[in-house]
């Protein structure tokens, strides 16, 4: 396994083809937060690429997912892809609306979600924040090809030779979190779940995953203000790792008060720990 960055355009070189590469396009929660005291974890919100081969997967579309578009927009060829969608509380659709291949003729993209708590669909939801007077410009006009699909929990989405397979983890927000399994490798996508028990399920969705992504990090105001002061989120992390014999656990989902400078004395103390975790930051790149 190999852990590579690159920001601003410039790409490490790889020395082979990865069967499976994945990059952090998004990883703060509830908020963008652009500025100076974020910028090397990066201030947008929740979305992950993953590249099988030649198939293209997407979680979240937080505002990670329009910096994703722009550099897809590069392309010269038409755009494919799967975007999977974890629950759609605003920090994770907020990107949608500004995903620039999706206004492109040519371009396809299947769009997967859960029944929100409402009862509306992934469709339902991604249409109504794009309704005036929230926003100046509907989903009909985007002019790639988009195909909506609901899912549940327990179901297993084939793609090629790729599985996905999605886990309910949070009943408060129907929040889902998936496996995706490529020629014997896999990774879970694990956020917005519930802080309070370690879920069962999860750890065997997650049982010896080359990488696990895990919302293990995120404080809110009351926390770092001591109101209510709540048992580190990392903790059960690791102790859902260790249970599921994962090799690799990065977490992401920081909060809108979580610096640079917090979370760099927050990496070190875990590398102490456990050194297979590492703190994701928007550029990062882990292949294998």
């Amino acid at each position: 396994m190999s852990v590579s960055a690159y920001r601003s355009g410039k790409e490490s070189t790889l020395q082979y083809q990865p069967h499976i590469s994945i990059k952090f396009w998004g990883v703060r929660g509830s908020v963008p937060t652009p500025g100076a005291a974020t910028a090397f974890y990066g201030g947008n919100t929740c979305c992950i690429e993953v590249l099988a081969d030649q198939q293209r997967f997407i979680f979240d579309g937080g505002t990670g997912l329009r910096v994703l578009g722009e550099s897809l927009h590069q392309q010269s060829n038409p755009v494919k892809g799967h975007l999977f969608f974890t629950h759609t509380q605003w920090d994770r659709i907020q990107g949608f609306p500004f995903f620039l291949p999706a206004f492109e003729p040519g371009n396809q993209f299947h769009i997967y979600g859960g029944t929100a708590a409402n009862g509306a669909s992934i469709k339902q939801c991604l249409t109504t924040q794009m309704l005036k007077p929230g926003f100046a410009v509907p989903l009909q006009a985007m002019q790639a090809e988009l195909m909506f699909h609901d899912i549940v929990p327990g179901s297993t989405i084939q793609i090629g030779d790729t599985t996905i397979e999605p886990i309910g983890l949070n009943g408060h927000t129907n929040a889902l979190g998936y496996r995706l399994s490529h020629q014997g490798k896999s990774v879970v996508y694990a956020t917005d779940t519930d802080p309070e028990r370690i879920d069962e399920n999860l750890i065997f969705m997650a049982h010896q995953a080359e990488l696990l992504i895990y919302d293990g990090m995120y404080v809110d105001m009351c926390d770092q203000i001591n109101l209510h002061p709540s048992p580190k989120p990392w903790q059960a992390a690791i102790q859902l790792a260790q249970s599921a014999h994962v090799k690799q656990l990065a977490m992401i989902h920081y909060g809108p008060r979580q610096t640079d400078t917090m979370l760099n004395a927050l990496a070190h103390q875990l590398k102490d720990i456990e050194p297979h975790i590492s703190l994701a930051h928007e550029g990062l790149v882990i292949s294998f």
